[in-house]
């Protein structure tokens, strides 16, 4: 694998059939439910692009060849007996080695998805969770080898963007959806706090997910939420009034990325996905510190919740006059695998860690080091079929989409 680029714009093969475009996972789901591809067959073939691609990627903590082949083929007999699965088929990865154990991938087996491994996760000896471990060795961004994919669901971006699922599970913490959806060119959904189970006691951190298509990210989201029966993206009004801020009032952003990220939000206005609103700058208190010390045991949480309230107030102006907040992703591009320094590359996503908000990271462009840069767009409280909306007609009308990459062997 070169050290400079693990991959270009080519294509991955698909489940069956190689050398077209990675399936989605509403195209393997709808083949599985057809006869036309089996639970198997998509199975074996997320298995065999793993094993080719994945002794350079390190995507993967885990694989359970033998376990995501047996439950394929029970998939398989519950669609020839008529047992309705919407993602019937559908080759996924979970975050971390408990990560099966998770409501959110609990709701997925239920919905027809088959696991096929625990995804990379940070390990021991460091402080910064931009980064990931899996069973060969540091994870790598898809598209260059030197730099990390971001994290700390690292792995489940890297396998997602590489093609080797489309659809795999993360939490995010203070970005750890966002982040590394950002740096691998992927879609990436962090849910409202408290919305889902998460087993974080500072409830700070809240389910989500990877995919390639802002559609498999809405079919996880009607898997874990429920909501086949309540309104989706598509009864979402365009253009949806929208409010920009490069550096939420104190964040000190790379020119470049927030360059890029600005580029895709005025691209979604032109596409008449948003409707920019002329108003005062967002201006929030800095959360770093206020983060720390909810997540330090035995600190006192006194200054940290009065920067969430003061936060929480201003969040509730400004959503009470748009539906969504766009800002760039990350403050910078990915770091190598030394670290990221003295930047703190959730400068942009933790404040809605601590304010409980959904944030979708949706693909903006690419970087002068050949890397993907991200779009972040926050919505209210609950309101996630807005943000699905945004990353369905940005994908749709805008051209913003995760694009293929092909690792270098």
């Amino acid at each position: 694998m070169s050290n400079k680029n693990v991959g270009g714009p080519s294509a991955g093969p698909r489940p069956g059939q190689d050398g077209d475009a990675p399936l989605t996972a509403a195209g393997i789901a709808s083949a599985v439910r057809a006869g036309e591809l089996s639970a198997v067959e998509a199975v074996t073939a997320a298995l065999a692009r793993t094993a080719e691609i994945e002794p350079e990627l390190h995507a993967f903590h885990e694989v359970w060849g033998e376990a995501a082949l047996e439950r394929a083929a029970e998939v398989d007999r519950l669609v020839a007996a008529g047992t309705e699965l919407p993602l019937a088929g559908v080759p996924i990865g979970v975050k971390g080695v408990r990560g099966a154990r998770s409501a959110a991938a609990r709701a997925l087996v239920a919905a027809g998805c088959v696991p096929v491994g625990a995804t990379s996760v940070p390990g021991p000896g460091t402080p910064w969770q931009t980064w990931g471990l899996g069973r060969g060795g540091r994870t790598r961004n898809p598209w260059r080898a030197d730099r990390t994919p971001g994290g700390s669901s690292a792995g489940s971006a890297a396998a997602v963007a590489a093609g080797l699922v489309p659809l795999a599970t993360g939490s995010d913490g203070a970005g750890s959806v966002r982040i590394p959806a950002a740096w691998c060119g992927v879609f990436g959904l962090k849910v409202t706090n408290g919305l889902l189970p998460s087993p974080d006691r500072t409830g700070l951190a809240a389910p989500g997910v990877l995919a390639r298509s802002a559609a498999d990210m809405a079919a996880f989201w009607r898997a874990v939420s429920g909501s086949n029966g309540l309104p989706g993206p598509e009864d979402a009004a365009l253009p949806l009034a929208a409010v920009w801020s490069d550096d939420l009032g104190f964040a000190r952003p790379d020119r470049e990325p927030a360059a890029i990220a600005h580029r895709a939000a005025e691209r979604l206005a032109e596409a008449g996905v948003v409707r920019f609103v002329t108003d005062e700058p967002v201006r929030l208190a800095d959360p770093g510190a206020a983060w720390q010390a909810l997540r330090t045991p035995g600190a006192d949480p006194a200054a940290a919740e009065r920067v969430r309230a003061d936060n929480d107030r201003r969040l509730a102006a400004l959503f009470a006059r748009v539906p969504l907040l766009l800002t760039p992703a990350t403050p910078n591009p990915p770091h190598g695998h030394e670290g990221p320094g003295e930047r703190y590359s959730t400068a942009l996503t933790w404040a809605f860690n601590l304010s409980g908000h959904p944030a979708a990271s949706i693909p903006a462009g690419f970087g002068a080091d050949g890397c993907p840069v991200g779009l972040q767009v926050v919505a209210p409280h609950g309101a996630e079929p807005l943000l699905l909306a945004v990353a369905e007609a940005a994908e749709r009308a805008a051209g913003l989409c995760a694009p293929s990459v092909t690792p270098v062997r």
